[in-house]
């Protein structure tokens, strides 16, 4: 299997040169004096901050690993679950493993499973076709629905994934703690929600570590996937992504339930779509969310009577990943 050429969209030779693209903060010019820089040196301590504060969360968050994996000491050595399909934890005979470490092994096993599609290629619209597994997406939260649908869910037995925006955590970060407690997965939807390919690269930068930062400040474990909003990205998404180790995720259907097409509509646009490997795009905030609340439950109904089961995205890595050779999606946005 070869490995992805991250620099496929823009080859060296007919790159824009360095100078052209927005340099990083360490490599800009000194500011003007003045207004405009004050401005710029509040921008700079700010962005520092905000990263010393993720870098102080994730040694914290480490440390309580540690700690938990210490309280389950004097059991026998467990083996890293890494082959598709592992998903369960090894034991031996006489090995009992605590709910920290079944934690820990099974993040491990789905982190290794993104690395193994990120070597072939940096952006997926569903999985493989091989097995019973679906999953279940959520955009645009967290909001003031995010909670009463994850109830739902919880209510089903259903775990999902969301991609959340990194300044409605401000509001209702209630919502997003309620998925980690769940279950559920939490990726990066950018930080104010723009169309990327319209940004620079230092710009599109930002988009994607603030909104990293925020959920890792928040207690959960640092995002592996990303959405892009309105389906926009371009090549230097393609490298931001890369140098942060994250696999975009777009879609095999749309429900469009942002339209508000009444719940009988949502359900017959999630099930007319579903098959095994399908990636279901559905919405908890960016407006009134009643609707894909109460569709939920003929959704899954009729998911599972058809024999599928839904997962998150880094399970439906693990299990039944898309197979290499599939056409990399290009930008939705016309860009």
């Amino acid at each position: 299997m070869g490995r992805w050429n991250w620099n496929w969209e823009e080859p060296r030779s007919a790159a824009a040169p360095d100078s052209a693209q927005a340099p990083d903060p360490a490599e800009r010019p000194d500011p003007p004096a003045g207004p405009e820089a004050e401005a710029h040196r509040a921008r700079t301590v700010a962005f520092r901050r905000r990263r010393a504060g993720a870098a102080i969360a994730a040694v914290v968050l480490l440390a309580l690993l540690i700690a938990a994996l210490a309280r389950g000491g004097g059991h026998a050595p467990v083996r890293s679950p890494t082959a598709a399909g592992a998903g369960a934890p090894h034991r031996t005979a006489g090995t009992r493993l605590s709910a920290a470490q079944q934690d820990a092994l099974a993040e491990r096993a789905e982190n290794n499973a993104i690395d193994r599609v990120l070597a072939y290629t940096p952006a997926i619209t569903r999985g493989g076709d091989t097995g019973n597994e679906i999953a279940l997406t959520f955009d645009d939260g967290p909001g003031p629905y995010t909670e009463r649908l994850v109830e739902v869910l919880n209510s089903l037995h259903v775990k999902a994934t969301f991609f959340a925006i990194g300044e409605e955590e401000r509001y209702f970060s209630g919502g997003t703690l309620l998925e980690l407690r769940s279950g559920d997965v939490v990726g990066d939807h950018t930080e104010t929600h723009p169309m990327m390919a319209s940004l620079s690269r230092h710009e599109q930068h930002e988009e994607l570590f603030e909104q990293i930062a925020r959920i890792e400040l928040l207690g959960g474990p640092r995002p592996r996937l990303f959405r892009p909003p309105y389906g926009s990205f371009n090549a230097t998404t393609f490298q931001q992504l890369h140098a942060m180790h994250l696999l975009m995720v777009l879609w095999s259907t749309d429900t469009a339930d942002y339209t508000l097409p009444g719940v009988h509509a949502i359900v017959e646009r999630a099930l007319a779509g579903a098959h095994p490997g399908a990636i279901i795009l559905m919405h908890d905030a960016g407006g009134n969310r009643a609707e894909t609340i109460a569709a939920l439950p003929a959704i899954i109904a009729g998911l599972r009577k058809r024999g599928l089961r839904p997962v998150t995205l880094p399970r439906l890595m693990l299990d039944d990943p898309p197979p290499p050779g599939l056409p990399i999606p290009t930008s939705l946005a016309g860009d």
